[in-house]
Protein backbone atom coordinates (compact mmCIF):
# COMPACT_ATOMS: atom_id res chain seq x y z
CA UNK A 1 0.00 0.00 0.00
CA UNK A 2 0.98 3.29 -1.06
CA UNK A 3 1.14 5.75 2.28
CA UNK A 4 -1.28 7.87 2.72
CA UNK A 5 -0.44 11.82 2.27
CA UNK A 6 -4.17 12.77 3.92
CA UNK A 7 -5.54 11.44 7.05
CA UNK A 8 -9.05 12.29 8.73
CA UNK A 9 -8.01 11.31 12.36
CA UNK A 10 -11.23 11.06 14.49
CA UNK A 11 -10.80 10.92 18.40
CA UNK A 12 -13.70 9.51 19.85
CA UNK A 13 -14.49 9.20 24.20
CA UNK A 14 -13.25 5.70 24.80
CA UNK A 15 -10.00 5.50 27.02
CA UNK A 16 -7.04 5.56 24.98
CA UNK A 17 -5.59 9.56 23.95
CA UNK A 18 -1.64 8.36 24.11
CA UNK A 19 -2.11 6.61 21.32
CA UNK A 20 -3.79 9.43 19.60
CA UNK A 21 -0.96 11.27 20.49
CA UNK A 22 1.43 9.01 19.32
CA UNK A 23 0.13 8.81 15.90
CA UNK A 24 -0.87 12.42 15.42
CA UNK A 25 3.17 12.87 16.29
CA UNK A 26 3.95 10.18 13.68
CA UNK A 27 1.96 11.15 11.13
CA UNK A 28 2.99 14.78 11.43
CA UNK A 29 6.99 13.81 11.27
CA UNK A 30 5.82 11.95 7.80
CA UNK A 31 4.20 15.37 6.23
CA UNK A 32 0.75 14.15 6.63
CA UNK A 33 -1.80 16.15 6.20
CA UNK A 34 -3.79 15.91 8.94
CA UNK A 35 -7.46 16.65 9.68
CA UNK A 36 -8.49 16.32 12.76
CA UNK A 37 -12.31 15.75 14.85
CA UNK A 38 -12.38 15.00 18.65
CA UNK A 39 -15.84 13.77 19.67
CA UNK A 40 -17.56 15.75 22.55
CA UNK A 41 -16.80 13.14 25.07
CA UNK A 42 -12.96 12.27 23.54
CA UNK A 43 -12.41 16.51 24.46
CA UNK A 44 -12.29 15.54 28.42
CA UNK A 45 -10.67 11.84 28.15
CA UNK A 46 -7.87 13.92 25.93
CA UNK A 47 -7.72 16.66 28.55
CA UNK A 48 -7.99 14.12 31.52
CA UNK A 49 -5.05 11.30 30.00
CA UNK A 50 -3.04 13.56 28.80
CA UNK A 51 -3.09 15.86 31.26
CA UNK A 52 -3.66 18.89 28.70
CA UNK A 53 -4.50 22.42 29.95
CA UNK A 54 -7.99 23.72 29.39
CA UNK A 55 -11.39 22.39 29.79
CA UNK A 56 -12.92 23.51 26.31
CA UNK A 57 -12.99 21.68 22.97
CA UNK A 58 -10.66 24.69 21.64
CA UNK A 59 -8.29 24.72 24.19
CA UNK A 60 -7.66 21.11 24.39
CA UNK A 61 -7.19 20.38 20.81
CA UNK A 62 -4.57 23.37 20.98
CA UNK A 63 -2.81 22.00 23.75
CA UNK A 64 -2.98 18.31 22.24
CA UNK A 65 -1.65 19.58 18.76
CA UNK A 66 0.96 21.21 20.74
CA UNK A 67 1.98 18.15 22.38
CA UNK A 68 2.20 16.04 19.21
CA UNK A 69 4.23 19.13 17.34
CA UNK A 70 0.99 18.21 14.72
CA UNK A 71 -0.76 20.82 12.56
CA UNK A 72 -4.32 20.25 11.54
CA UNK A 73 -7.09 21.04 9.74
CA UNK A 74 -9.41 21.14 12.73
CA UNK A 75 -13.09 20.05 12.31
CA UNK A 76 -16.15 20.10 14.66
CA UNK A 77 -18.01 17.12 15.68
CA UNK A 78 -21.08 18.49 14.33
CA UNK A 79 -19.85 20.05 10.99
CA UNK A 80 -21.57 17.48 8.59
CA UNK A 81 -20.90 20.12 5.73
CA UNK A 82 -16.86 19.42 6.39
CA UNK A 83 -15.01 18.33 3.50
CA UNK A 84 -14.43 14.63 5.07
CA UNK A 85 -18.39 14.31 4.97
CA UNK A 86 -17.81 14.17 0.75
CA UNK A 87 -16.13 11.26 -0.99
CA UNK A 88 -15.47 14.02 -3.58
CA UNK A 89 -13.10 15.96 -1.03
CA UNK A 90 -11.96 12.64 1.15
CA UNK A 91 -8.49 12.29 2.21
CA UNK A 92 -6.69 9.24 1.22
CA UNK A 93 -7.20 7.52 4.44
CA UNK A 94 -8.88 7.65 7.74
CA UNK A 95 -8.27 6.72 11.25
CA UNK A 96 -10.40 6.09 14.41
CA UNK A 97 -8.21 6.23 17.62
CA UNK A 98 -9.41 5.46 20.27
CA UNK A 99 -12.60 4.28 18.73
CA UNK A 100 -15.44 3.48 21.21
CA UNK A 101 -17.64 0.66 20.67
CA UNK A 102 -20.65 2.92 20.46
CA UNK A 103 -18.82 4.57 17.70
CA UNK A 104 -17.96 1.29 15.56
CA UNK A 105 -21.45 0.13 15.90
CA UNK A 106 -22.48 3.55 14.21
CA UNK A 107 -19.95 2.82 11.78
CA UNK A 108 -20.68 -0.49 10.80
CA UNK A 109 -24.37 0.18 10.82
CA UNK A 110 -24.04 3.01 8.61
CA UNK A 111 -25.84 5.91 10.74
CA UNK A 112 -23.48 9.09 11.21
CA UNK A 113 -24.40 10.92 14.64
CA UNK A 114 -21.32 12.76 14.50
CA UNK A 115 -18.73 13.50 11.64
CA UNK A 116 -16.26 10.97 12.86
CA UNK A 117 -18.89 8.39 12.06
CA UNK A 118 -19.60 9.73 9.00
CA UNK A 119 -16.02 9.96 7.73
CA UNK A 120 -15.82 6.42 8.60
CA UNK A 121 -19.05 5.47 6.70
CA UNK A 122 -17.29 7.66 3.63
CA UNK A 123 -14.26 5.61 3.90
CA UNK A 124 -16.36 2.42 3.44
CA UNK A 125 -18.05 3.33 0.52
CA UNK A 126 -15.54 5.33 -0.86
CA UNK A 127 -13.04 2.37 -0.38
CA UNK A 128 -10.58 3.96 1.23
CA UNK A 129 -7.95 2.78 4.25
CA UNK A 130 -10.29 3.16 7.35
CA UNK A 131 -8.38 1.95 10.61
CA UNK A 132 -10.60 0.67 13.89
CA UNK A 133 -8.41 1.19 17.32
CA UNK A 134 -11.30 -0.26 19.26
CA UNK A 135 -10.77 -0.10 22.99
CA UNK A 136 -13.11 -1.90 25.45
CA UNK A 137 -12.85 -4.83 27.75
CA UNK A 138 -14.07 -7.40 27.51
CA UNK A 139 -15.51 -7.12 24.31
CA UNK A 140 -19.28 -8.55 24.11
CA UNK A 141 -20.94 -10.35 21.53
CA UNK A 142 -22.37 -7.56 19.91
CA UNK A 143 -19.14 -5.35 20.07
CA UNK A 144 -17.42 -8.17 18.36
CA UNK A 145 -20.48 -8.48 15.36
CA UNK A 146 -20.30 -4.98 14.32
CA UNK A 147 -16.59 -4.94 14.37
CA UNK A 148 -16.44 -8.46 11.99
CA UNK A 149 -19.18 -6.30 9.61
CA UNK A 150 -16.53 -3.79 9.69
CA UNK A 151 -13.38 -5.82 8.44
CA UNK A 152 -15.82 -7.51 6.34
CA UNK A 153 -16.42 -4.36 5.12
CA UNK A 154 -12.97 -3.58 4.16
CA UNK A 155 -11.88 -2.01 7.56
CA UNK A 156 -8.44 -2.84 9.07
CA UNK A 157 -9.22 -3.64 12.78
CA UNK A 158 -6.06 -3.02 15.06
CA UNK A 159 -7.02 -3.28 18.75
CA UNK A 160 -4.34 -1.87 21.56
CA UNK A 161 -2.71 -4.70 22.51
CA UNK A 162 0.85 -4.31 22.73
CA UNK A 163 3.22 -7.06 22.33
CA UNK A 164 6.16 -8.17 24.77
CA UNK A 165 8.38 -10.03 22.61
CA UNK A 166 10.48 -6.68 21.67
CA UNK A 167 10.67 -6.41 25.92
CA UNK A 168 9.14 -3.09 26.46
CA UNK A 169 10.99 -1.17 29.32
CA UNK A 170 8.67 1.58 29.17
CA UNK A 171 4.51 2.43 29.18
CA UNK A 172 6.19 4.50 26.29
CA UNK A 173 6.97 1.82 24.89
CA UNK A 174 4.09 -0.06 24.39
CA UNK A 175 2.26 2.82 23.28
CA UNK A 176 4.88 3.30 20.40
CA UNK A 177 3.83 -0.60 19.40
CA UNK A 178 0.45 0.13 18.55
CA UNK A 179 1.35 3.30 16.91
CA UNK A 180 3.97 1.17 14.86
CA UNK A 181 1.23 -1.31 13.96
CA UNK A 182 -0.92 1.98 13.13
CA UNK A 183 1.41 3.22 10.70
CA UNK A 184 2.64 -0.18 9.10
CA UNK A 185 -1.79 -1.20 8.31
CA UNK A 186 -1.37 2.32 6.88
CA UNK A 187 1.68 1.68 4.74
CA UNK A 188 4.10 3.24 6.26
CA UNK A 189 8.03 2.14 7.41
CA UNK A 190 8.07 2.33 11.29
CA UNK A 191 11.04 1.80 13.64
CA UNK A 192 9.04 2.46 16.83
CA UNK A 193 9.50 -1.49 17.32
CA UNK A 194 11.69 -3.83 15.83
CA UNK A 195 10.16 -6.57 13.81
CA UNK A 196 10.20 -9.86 14.87
CA UNK A 197 13.46 -11.88 14.59
CA UNK A 198 13.06 -15.22 16.68
CA UNK A 199 13.85 -16.18 20.33
CA UNK A 200 17.10 -15.02 21.67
Amino acid sequence: MTPPRSIFLGITGASGAPYALGLARELAARDCALQLCISDAGVGVVAHELRLPGDDRESVTAAFLSAAGAQATVFSPADFAAPPSSGSAFPEAAVVCPCSLSSAAEIALGTSRTLIHRAGAVAIKERRPLVIVPRETPLSVVHLRRLLELSEAGAFIVPPMPGFYNRPESLQDCIDFVVGKILTVLGFPQDLYPAWSGLE
